[in-house]
């Protein structure tokens, strides 16, 4: 899977289009991601021992991969993500500026 944890990407499909995020979790089993702040929904909840007074929780649900696309932190666009291979690394890199996506060579780079 070409995206992963702390990516942050544009909703391009479904009720949450054009919303941004930055990626929680992978399931790469289902191709799926959940994105901070989209795709919420409501769960309701009986009293309990842990919860006396039962209540609605709001749980992000996960989303295809496919409704999002990666945007650049160089850029600033969205974009795919491509791969460049060099020596002994291989690198994300951003199909429309190709600046790296990846979050340790950027922190080398600026270091």
């Amino acid at each position: 899977m070409k995206i992963r944890k702390g990516d942050t990407v544009l909703v391009i499909a479904g009720k949450d289009r054009g919303k941004q995020g930055s990626i929680q979790q992978v399931v790469s089993k289902e191709n799926k991601v959940v994105v901070t702040g989209v795709s919420i929904h409501k769960h309701h909840l009986k009293p309990s021992r842990k919860n006396p007074h039962g209540g609605i929780l709001d749980i992000p649900s996960a989303i295809d991969v496919s409704n999002v696309l990666v945007i650049c932190p160089h850029c600033g666009k969205p974009s795919r993500v491509a791969y460049k291979k060099t020596d002994t690394v291989k690198e994300r890199i951003c199909r429309k500026c190709e600046g790296s996506l990846s979050a340790t060579k950027e922190k080398n780079v600026k270091a």
